[in-house]
């Protein structure tokens, strides 16, 4: 591959880069090795306040005192009810500071899905963001007898509020504060004497199917994989990340957190997820890994400035990206790039395609990461074209994190990659199951050996219910899960996947369903991008009052059949999509048809929608 993007910054790093077996061994080690440098950034009030390895030693220290202040054993559980901020953060390495357990709990989930998590993961110690989600916690308090404090981290409009039970962040510092001072070095104990093997982390899975189950890592498996991480490509201390993915999730927990805890990359949190866009330009990261529903709201944002251009500009960004594609294709082939495409690549970058990664913000990103959904090849083909490498990583919350990925150097759209280089992958000679292997995988689920049991094979591989395939060089492809697999009534096989990522390309669906198992034919229930069909219904002066008014109006609804009618055309006859219809309802995380990484639940939106889905048959 030519070197359009140094390459040579892209290497994997095989040396041991911050000591320790433990995540707090790790965390405490770089605080005393990197004391100084920058950490963590979050922006507070319109402007960005930092913390340095050592000030984030001092919050974290403080937090940790202050919990064994209040009785927090070793092994106990404490949970984190909150969005993605710092505070997230100095809690959970508070918490594994003390030899504890620590679980996060969705900021979207309810009351009563924060009780059974609380419940099942025996939660003594509960940190919740602000008065939102004390309330849900207040609520169903009554019903956890082994939660002894709630830590409020944001006590706006709780100035008045007085509660034995209850204690805000900045008081359980100044208790760590003093408790430090009469038990000098209790916390360095501590975390001396957390072991490898020790349970550190529980993460729940999404429910879909049922009672979420709290899959077990212990620390073995999660400093084994971070470090594991950077045999894949190495990030380094002048690296900037942005943390923006719930924490709770075990994307955003491993491959951000706890990564750059190991590496010393800077951490910069979001405002707020609706700022995403908005931060991404003012951050520049060098490193950004997101789902695709994040790179395909970037790509059809560029989309749509586009329409409110100049003819000028288009014109340029027409050429430049058609530079650009012709390029990314020889790429993506293995084929050489002479002088001149080089030079018209450089040319094209000047005139219009670092304008474009400049209104993303990806300008400065050496690479990019997409996981934890399906992607469009061409979205990979697009972001390649303006010469931004994006690469695939396929894993689940089982197998802590990623267990294949792409190579930046060598990318293959729609593939996911071979085994990363810390794990074993295969597939299933009947079933072409995907199974992994390795010390990343995870201990089993909490409370429930029979489900632990059935997940591994009888000779110790994860079961991980994606159906894939392989080619001569090791890449998977994941084909669909294994639940999910459409066989119509004329008994043809149809992975849904395929045909939902393609409509996800176009800008103006944020999200499709395909429906059609034991049917005659494919159905697909859509999610419209809001913004965009919007401005699809204003330019054309099309009336509409509110979001199911526009989703109703006649030229959406033929706007969305020519997106998919576009998508049919790659599809052979019995593959393609005959009707749909679009949700009527604007969609938010705190929906139940949505997962906490928003994306829509193939299952339940099928049983939700069953009326209108049966219509479509019947019509």
């Amino acid at each position: 591959m030519p070197n359009l993007w140094k390459l040579d910054s892209l290497r994997p790093c095989t040396e041991v880069v911050l000591a320790g077996e433990t995540m707090p061994a790790l965390f405490w080690n770089g605080v005393a090795q990197r004391g100084p440098q920058v950490f963590l950034r979050q922006k507070e009030l319109g402007l960005w306040r930092q913390w340095s390895w050592a000030q984030t030693g001092e919050a974290v220290r403080e937090i940790a005192h202050g919990l064994m202040s209040l009785g927090f054993a070793a092994g106990e559980c404490a949970s984190i009810l909150a969005n993605t901020r710092v505070e997230w953060m100095l809690a959970d390495l508070a918490i594994l500071s003390c030899g504890g357990v620590s679980n996060g709990i969705y900021p979207t989930d309810s009351a009563a899905q924060a009780h059974y998590l609380c419940e099942d993961s025996r939660t003594s110690v509960l940190f919740v963001e602000d008065e939102e989600q004390l309330d849900k916690a207040l609520e169903v308090r009554e019903m956890l007898p082994r939660l002894r404090k709630i830590v409020v981290m944001d006590m706006k409009g709780l100035r008045d509020f007085a509660d034995a039970g209850v204690i805000d962040l900045m008081a359980l510092r100044e208790l760590g504060r003093v408790h430090a001072q009469a038990h000098p070095g209790a916390l360095e104990a501590r975390v001396a004497a957390v072991q490898p093997q020790d349970l550190a982390i529980l993460v729940y899975t999404s429910g879909t199917t049922g009672r979420p189950k709290g899959a077990m890592h212990s620390h073995a498996g999660l400093v084994y994989t971070v470090r594991g991480y950077n045999l894949i490509v190495a990030q380094y201390e002048s690296d900037e990340r942005i943390c923006f993915l719930p924490l709770c999730h075990i994307a955003e927990r491993i491959g951000g957190a706890f990564f750059a805890v190991y590496t010393g990359s800077k951490l910069n949190f979001v405002e707020r997820p609706e700022t995403v866009p908005e931060n991404v330009r003012e951050i520049a990261p060098t490193v950004f890994t997101a789902v695709p529903r994040v790179w395909e709201k970037l790509y059809s944002g560029v989309t749509i400035a586009l329409k409110d251009s100049s003819k000028l500009q288009q014109a340029a960004y027409a050429w430049g990206i058609a530079v650009g594609t012709r390029i990314a294709d020889r790429m993506l082939a293995g084929q050489p790039v002479s002088a001149w495409p080089k030079l018209q690549f450089t040319l094209a970058r000047w005139i219009a395609l670092d304008n474009v990664r400049k209104l993303i913000g990806v300008h400065r990103a050496r690479f990019c990461v997409t996981g934890a959904a399906p992607i469009s090849p061409e979205l990979i083909r697009w972001y390649l074209a303006l010469g931004v490498p994006l690469g695939e990583v396929w894993g689940m919350t089982e197998t802590c994190g990623a267990a294949t990925s792409t190579p930046i150097g060598r990318i293959k759209p729609g593939m996911v990659g071979p085994a990363c280089p810390f794990n074993e992958v295969r597939l299933d000679p009947v079933t072409s199951e995907i199974q992994v292997k390795g010390p990343n995988v995870f201990m089993g689920y909490l409370n429930l050996p029979e489900k632990t049991a059935e997940t591994f094979t009888s000779d110790g591989w994860l079961r991980t219910g994606d159906v894939g395939q392989v080619d001569a060089d090791g890449y998977y492809r994941i084909t669909d899960r294994m639940k999910d697999i459409i066989i119509t009534a004329g008994g043809k096989n149809v992975t849904p996947s395929e045909i939902e990522n393609d409509l996800k390309f176009s800008p103006f669906i944020t999200d499709a369903v395909v429906i059609g198992d034991k049917r005659p034919y494919l159905t697909v229930i859509v999610m419209i991008d809001q913004e965009n069909v919007e401005k699809f219904a204003q330019d054309r002066d099309i009336p509409f009052s509110n979001y199911t008014s526009l989703t109703r109006a006649q030229p959406v609804q033929e706007l969305i059949w020519s997106e998919i009618e576009r998508v049919n055309r790659k599809f052979a006859r019995v593959e393609q999509v005959k009707k749909f219809f679009l949700l009527e309802t604007q969609l938010s995380a705190e929906d139940e048809e949505l997962t906490p990484t928003m994306k829509l639940k193939r299952k339940f939106v099928e049983k939700k929608y069953a009326d209108r889905i049966e219509a479509l048959y019947r019509d």
